[in-house]
């Protein structure tokens, strides 16, 4: 399994260069600068293919949250007022 510190980036850096290597977009989301800028800093470094492997055998295949096909505004009754 890849360490973070192996690479010297953060978890979420190695999450977001194994996106990359799959050729999966990725958007990550931050208000900070510094986070924003750090989330650029995925280019410099590849990850081994076991190490991509590794990342791969992790999927379960278990949902983490509602299936998309089922999400509907009577799901989730919230109004954003204007």
């Amino acid at each position: 399994m890849p360490s973070a510190r192996t690479y010297d980036k953060t978890p979420a850096r190695i999450v977001l260069r194994w996106h990359l290597q799959h050729g999966l977009s990725a958007i990550p989301k931050s208000v900070r600068a510094s986070r924003i800028k750090e989330n650029f800093d995925v280019f410099g470094f590849s990850l081994f293919p076991a190490e991509v492997a590794a990342i791969d055998a992790l999927d379960t295949g278990a949902r983490g949250g509602p299936d998309p096909q089922l999400v509907d505004t009577a799901m989730f009754p919230v109004t954003v007022e204007n």
